[in-house]
C-alpha cells in the first residue's frame, strides 16, 4: 500500500505533548495558588481564627472542595471550559486555606525538603506513566479499591488512635498515590485521543480535569511524605 504523502506520524504525539503541557501548566498554577494562600493564611491570625476557630467553617470548606472536584471531574455535564477554570482556581484557593495547617505544624525547612522529594518522585512516576507501553488500567482499578480501603482505615483509626496503624496507612498511602500518578498520567494520554484540539471547550475542560487529577495525586503524596520526613515545630 502506498503511504499517504500527507500522513504525519508525529501528529498524535504532538497532540499528546500539547495536552500534557496544558495539564502540567494548570497543575503548577493550582499548586502555586494553594501554596501562596496557605502561606498568607498561616501568617494571618484573623483568618486562622476564622477557619480553625469554628469547626463549622472547616466542614463548609471541605464540602465546598468535594463539590468543586465533583463538578470539574464530570459530575456536571457540559461544563464550560471557562467555568471549569474558575472552579479549579477556586478549589486551589480553598484547599490552600485548609493546607495552612501544615505550615503551622511543620518547619519550613522540612516542608521545602519534602516538597522537592515529592516533586522528584512525582516527575519520575508521571514520566513512567507516559512512556510505558504497559496498560495500567487493571492497576488503576486495584489502586482505586485500595484508596477506598485506605480512607475507611483512616476513619477507623480516628477512634482507635493506633500509631502502628497510622504508620501502615501512611506508607500504604505513599505507594497508592505513586501508582495513581502513573495511572492518571496514562489515562490523560489516552483521553487525549477522544477529543479534538479544534473543540476548544472539550479540550480545555479535559486539560483541567487532568490537572485536577495530578494536583490531587501530588498534594496527597506530599502530605503523606511530610508525615514521614517532616520536622514538627516545637
Amino acid at each position: 500500500m502506498q503511504q499517504d504523502p500527507y500522513y504525519q506520524p508525529s501528529l498524535a504525539v504532538t497532540r499528546e505533548n500539547a495536552l500534557l503541557r496544558a495539564v502540567y501548566n494548570w497543575m503548577v498554577v493550582g499548586l502555586g495558588i494553594s501554596g501562596l494562600t496557605a502561606y498568607f493564611t498561616a501568617n494571618s491570625p484573623a483568618v486562622l481564627n476564622l477557619i480553625f476557630g469554628n469547626s463549622f467553617t472547616m466542614i463548609l470548606l471541605i464540602v465546598a472542595e468535594l463539590g468543586m472536584v465533583y463538578a470539574i471531574s464530570g459530575g456536571v455535564r457540559n461544563l464550560r471550559a471557562s467555568t471549569a477554570t474558575t472552579l479549579f482556581m477556586l478549589f486551589s484557593f480553598v484547599n490552600g486555606l485548609t493546607l495552612s495547617a501544615v505550615l503551622l505544624a511543620y518547619t519550613y525547612e522540612s516542608i521545602a525538603t519534602t516538597f522537592l522529594v515529592t516533586a522528584g518522585t512525582f516527575g519520575v512516576t508521571s514520566l513512567f506513566g507516559y512512556v510505558t507501553k504497559k496498560d495500567l488500567s487493571s492497576m488503576g482499578n486495584f489502586l482505586f479499591m485500595a484508596l477506598i480501603g485506605l480512607i475507611i482505615a483512616s476513619v477507623v483509626n480516628i477512634f482507635l488512635a493506633s500509631s502502628t496503624m497510622g504508620w501502615i496507612i501512611t506508607y500504604a498511602g505513599i505507594l497508592i498515590f505513586v501508582g495513581l500518578t502513573a495511572y492518571d498520567t496514562q489515562k490523560i494520554k489516552k483521553l487525549n485521543a477522544t477529543v479534538s484540539p479544534a473543540d476548544g471547550e472539550s479540550y480545555g475542560r479535559l486539560a483541567l480535569i487532568g490537572a485536577l487529577m495530578l494536583y490531587l495525586d501530588f498534594v496527597n503524596l506530599f502530605l503523606l511524605l511530610l508525615r514521614v520526613m517532616g520536622g514538627r515545630r516545637n
